[in-house]
């Protein structure tokens, strides 16, 4: 059986101009972004005044987008960090926006930098640095290029905010034995007077977030009570006043320049809603912001007016103003489609299916409108996230859309170890990669089995990072369920990629995992490299040269013992797996041409195979 023809062009996909990390400026009066509007990733400013555009740099701004930027404090200058063909040994450049001029700060080829924020006098950033090992916490003297290091954890420190008077830096970190803990803590701008500010209950990510306008309360926000509930601290060291009711997964964003509300992000069934609390009686005031993904959400100008970003699982992503006085909106970036018709993408449904022992599973669920020609029952792929703790949410995916115009269904569990559903869900995995998470994705087929239109001869399993690793599982562990696999960048020796890995992302495996050594049997359990031999979907396996956080022997051992085994390479019906390496690091992310090649390979594959 043939796959429907296509309506939406993988090329056409790829080339279409997207926007990321819209930043605003200390005065609220401009953002900066980046964007591919000319063909690859460029830094670009716009008067939120006036509306007025303009390109920054030509060439110079990173290909790919692991890292963010800052503002100086006097809007006159941007520093972002940018990477070697997505290796994420970040470097650190200052532009000018006057001149235009790009001036290196860092010149460390094999360390990640990260920056912060700038101090308020214009004369230090705080950077997060692996320069010294871990990721720790930096001051970097922006005129003579000296480095303090202002924290060191046996956790990564993360975050770097300046107190109004520059005082202090605040900051997050764990020195707690349980790997999940996170707190707040400051320190004085010379290192000195290291403390924890900010602490509900052991085993709890407690956050401080940003401070009132009156510089006495803060934002803060803790999943100790089982979510990710915001509140707000009267002072450091005080009592939290805690807002909504604790149900569903919160995020603070900022106070109003005015002090008067708080604005929040709110997750409801995979979807980012963004909501104002009034400060003084906690009162909630809902946005009328349409469903999808509300991000980026500040407080412009004087305060009149909130910047968002929005996105559906069937619109493409925008940039908006909202009118806090009548509550209209105002578009600044709008969504593009190009020669697409966007009439022709499907809106994503939300649900729950049973799993193996009756917990409810969430997932999105895209069906086509109809199935390929000459069937009455289509294919299906099941989608795994990365991660694990991230989810699939309800924005625009280009590799959804892409599959069901192809009359593919598609399914996008968020298995055990996902974020959004509160602390529980999230962490229901730890020490069980390749456990629960798997059996979530075999209930996936099972509710897929009891639909009507689905070929259950023709299943599925695609996904990149730690959803590689589930789909490398899911084929060896589950050999029977699936006709292909699609591991893309994806992990299949744990043992080995602990070994090769950098000390931050160490820490997170052995949060996730245990101890490689105390729990080797574990580990090796729950690797894909040792279940090989019973493979018998057709496997597609595809990863990047200069990738950092699942290193390309991740795919080259699992391709050699799959060699070992005797098992066939290449294109032709009877080989068993199909091999491909890519010029880029953990998935294409801006690079276009890496797209179109992702894409192109991914749809030629499965029009082959499935």
């Amino acid at each position: 059986p043939m796959l429907r023809p296509p309506r939406l062009s993988p090329r056409d996909f790829a080339r279409l101009p997207g926007f990321a990390f819209p930043l605003l400026s200390w005065s609220r009066r401009q953002i900066a972004f980046f964007w591919d509007r000319s063909g690859r990733f460029e830094l670009y400013t716009l008067d939120l005044a006036s509306g007025a555009r303009r390109q920054l740099t030509d060439g110079e701004a990173p290909r790919g987008l692991r890292s963010g930027f800052c503002w100086t404090r006097d809007d006159a200058a941007l520093i972002y960090a940018r990477d070697h063909k997505g290796d994420e040994q970040h470097d650190l450049y200052r532009l000018d926006l006057a001149s235009r001029k790009v001036t290196p700060l860092t010149a460390d080829p094999d360390v990640q930098h990260h920056a912060v924020e700038v101090s308020p006098d214009n004369r230090f950033l705080t950077i997060n640095s692996n320069r010294e090992g871990q990721l720790d916490l930096y001051r970097f003297d922006l005129a003579d290029h000296t480095w303090t290091r202002l924290a060191h954890f046996n956790s990564p420190c993360s975050g770097g905010r300046w107190s109004a008077g520059g005082e202090w830096v605040y900051f997050q970190a764990n020195e707690s034995p349980d790997l999940r803990n996170s707190d707040a803590y400051r320190v004085r701008a010379d290192g000195s007077h290291l403390e924890r500010i900010f602490h509900v209950a052991d085993g709890a990510k407690d956050y401080l977030g940003r401070p009132h306008p009156d510089g006495l309360r803060w934002a803060v926000m803790s999943d100790a009570e089982g979510t990710s509930r915001v509140g707000i601290l009267q002072r450091l060291g005080g009592s939290v006043r805690w807002l909504g009711s604790g149900k569903t997964d919160e995020h603070a964003a900022e106070f109003s320049p005015d002090g008067k509300w708080l604005a929040v992000l709110r997750e409801v069934d995979a979807g980012v809603v963004p909501l104002l609390y009034d400060v003084e009686t906690g009162a909630e005031r809902p946005l009328r912001v349409p469903a999808g993904i509300t991000g980026s959400l500040r407080f412009v100008l004087d305060g009149g007016k909130l910047l968002f970003s929005h996105a559906s699982s069937n619109r493409r992503a925008s940039l908006h103003l909202y009118n806090l006085s009548d509550d209209s909106m105002e578009v600044l970036l709008p969504a593009e489609y190009g020669r697409m018709d966007p009439a022709l993408f499907v809106a994503a449904e939300h649900l729950y299916y049973p799993g193996h022992d009756g917990a409810r599973v969430p997932a999105l669920l895209y069906v086509p409108p109809e199935p390929p020609p000459g069937s009455s029952k289509m294919p299906a792929m099941i989608l795994a996230h990365g991660g694990p703790t991230a989810h699939w949410m309800q924005g625009f995916d280009p590799y959804a859309q892409l599959l069901v115009d192809r009359g593919i269904l598609v399914l996008q569990p968020n298995v055990r170890g996902s974020t959004g559903y509160g602390a529980a869900w999230r962490d229901a995995n730890l020490k069980d990669w390749g456990g629960n998470d798997l059996e979530d994705i075999a209930s996936g087929v099972e509710y897929l089995r009891r639909r009507c239109d689905v070929d259950m001869s023709r299943i599925g399993i695609f996904g990149g990072s730690y959803g590689g690793y589930l789909s490398f599982m899911a084929v060896v562990k589950k050999p029977e369920l699936f006709k292909v696999g699609i591991p893309w960048v994806g992990i299949s020796d744990l043992q080995q990629l602990y070994a090769e890995n950098m000390e931050h992302f160490r820490y997170y495996f052995r949060q996730q995992m245990g101890d490689p050594v105390a729990d080797a049997d574990l580990w090796r359990d729950r690797s894909a490299i040792t279940h090989a031999e019973h493979l018998r979907a057709k496997l597609l396996i595809g990863h990047g040269i200069n990738d950092p956080r699942c290193p390309i022997s991740q795919a080259r051992r699992f391709r050699d013992r799959l060699l070992a085994l005797g098992r066939r390479e290449g294109r032709a019906p009877e080989d068993d797996f199909e091999y491909h390496e890519l010029d880029m690091g953990h998935g294409p992310s801006g690079d276009i041409e890496g797209k179109i090649r992702t894409y192109e390979m991914v749809l030629d594959f499965l029009e082959r195979r499935l």
